[in-house]
């Protein structure tokens, strides 16, 4: 299965940013645990990371053309007001798991609101950095269906 996962604004600052929040691990860490992961599930995954709004919606784009199976995302700030990495996400036709490493629902306003999550099949938040092996079960469990 091949797998894309999206990591928007400020995700590269992993271990670097708000560890109280983040935790102490960094983005290094991130992508080894998701390489093995893949190598545990025998499926592809393409990790992208951009602080940019327009490539993130390329990528997205792009996966509908390249044969991704399943698409993990975590949109950053974008979750909260980018309608347009929305429509992207509701114009691929694949399973899609919206990620968040913190609890959204106990942050700041603003937070508790994605634009980003009814384009996709389910949001895991709060799980810290192994909600994304959790994702991309998901993600593997529904495109078997």
């Amino acid at each position: 299965m091949k797998i894309l996962v999206i990591n928007g604004p400020n995700l590269n600052f992993l271990g670097i940013r708000e560890k109280s929040i983040y935790g102490n691990q960094d983005y290094d860490y991130l992508l080894n645990m998701i390489a093995e992961k893949g190598a545990q599930t025998g499926s592809t995954i393409e990790v992208f990371q951009s602080n940019h709004e327009g490539a993130i919606i390329d990528r997205i784009q792009d996966a509908y053309f390249d044969g991704t199976e399943g698409i993990v995302i975590n949109p950053g700030a974008y979750t909260h007001y980018s309608y347009a990495i929305h429509d992207a996400l509701a114009s691929v036709h694949m399973p899609k798991i919206e990620i968040h490493i913190s609890d959204i629902t106990k942050r700041e306003e603003f937070r508790k609101v994605s634009v980003t999550r009814p384009a996709c099949d389910g949001q895991i938040y709060g799980k810290g950095l192994e909600g994304y092996l959790l994702a991309i079960d998901e993600v593997i469990k529904l495109a078997s269906k």
